[in-house]
């Protein structure tokens, strides 16, 4: 299974949560084996810009795992006052081939 996460920030807040975001997936990194990648929408929209984490790999025996790890994970790091508004969660699965 693969997360897909995205939010947005304020671009002033841009350069600390980065620092966060990197000391997150560093910390999922040795915690849960997931690497993690972040991505940034081009361009930003009234001050803010559009983030996305993407973790992939997870074992779907482990997502529920995972996904506790990396709230506090976010927690640890104070980097949720950083973001504005919800960050959304998106699952997606592999497709198996055809028998």
């Amino acid at each position: 299974m693969d997360l897909y996460i995205y939010y947005r920030v304020a671009s002033t807040h841009a350069p600390t949560l980065l620092t966060k975001i990197r000391g997150v997936q560093a910390t999922l990194q040795a915690r849960q084996q997931v690497a993690g990648a972040l991505k940034r929408r081009p361009g930003e929209q009234d001050g803010l810009q559009t983030w996305m984490e993407i973790y992939q790999g997870i074992a779907d025996t482990d997502a529920e795992g995972f996904t506790h790890a990396l709230e506090q994970a976010l927690a640890e790091a104070g980097a949720l006052p950083l973001i504005s508004g919800a960050r959304h969660v998106e699952q997606f699965e592999d497709i198996a081939p055809c028998a």
